[in-house]
């Protein structure tokens, strides 16, 4: 269940302000410890990256896989990941859309028969998100932002939903920290722009440690 904190109670939109996206403090040293965090966990985190390569190359295929996502102001980038599912997923996909657990146009599905032995493990620890530390040290995403979405989910939003591509996409959020697979797209985008709204230095840490331990105990993931 979502906190209410962080749950939108009155059927109302949140509206994005110009006073809301100006933070140039904030964008700075935020900027500066994206740069910090992601060099640290590269290399703390190396032997984890070398180890999961062998795995996924194992079951057949390369170990990482690109995807052209929507980053701020509705710029694409492409974003890393390790491969979790078999090479031909993008081309399977239509014939499991009625499996589809997910409303919006996100598609999930928790026993996606896509998906390689050791793509389900790494993905109940989020371990193939990690390769995104080079996005966020390329500038493409941040630590803590809306989770960039892909170019044909984007051609389905609405005005609303559309405002959170105003800010850069992150490795974690809201939706990460607090229910992961286990939310609707409402609540997600609710979410998002709540994230938006009030967003701060001690609220990223805050969803940072939150999406830690939503991963060691394998929250909503799928």
């Amino acid at each position: 269940m979502v906190s209410r904190e962080i749950n939108k109670q009155d059927g109302t939109e949140i509206i994005i302000t110009p006073e809301d996206l100006h933070k140039p403090v904030y964008e700075c040293i935020k900027r500066a410890c994206d740069i910090v965090c992601a060099c640290v966990a590269l290399a703390v985190l190396s032997p984890i990256f070398l180890v999961t390569a062998i795995a996924v190359r194992r079951d057949g295929g390369p170990a990482f896989y690109t995807q052209e996502r929507v980053g701020k102001d509705g710029r694409v980038f492409r974003m890393y990941k390790f491969r979790s599912m078999c090479q031909n997923a993008e081309f399977l996909q239509g014939d499991l859309m009625k499996y589809n657990e997910m409303d919006g146009p996100v598609f999930k599905m928790k026993n996606d028969p896509r998906i390689t032995k050791t793509g389900k493990f790494i993905r109940k620890y989020s371990i193939d998100e990690l390769p995104q530390l080079v996005n966020i040290l390329k500038g493409d995403m941040s630590v803590v932002g809306p989770r960039p979405p892909l170019v044909k989910e984007v051609e389905q939003y609405n005005s609303y939903q559309s405002q959170r591509l105003l800010i850069k996409p992150g490795l974690t959020c809201f939706w990460q920290a607090y229910g992961r697979s286990e939310l609707s797209f409402v609540d997600w985008m609710d979410m998002d722009m709540r994230y938006i709204k009030r967003r701060n230095l001690l609220l990223d840490a805050k969803l940072i440690l939150k999406t830690v331990f939503a991963v060691l105990f394998k929250r909503g993931a799928y």
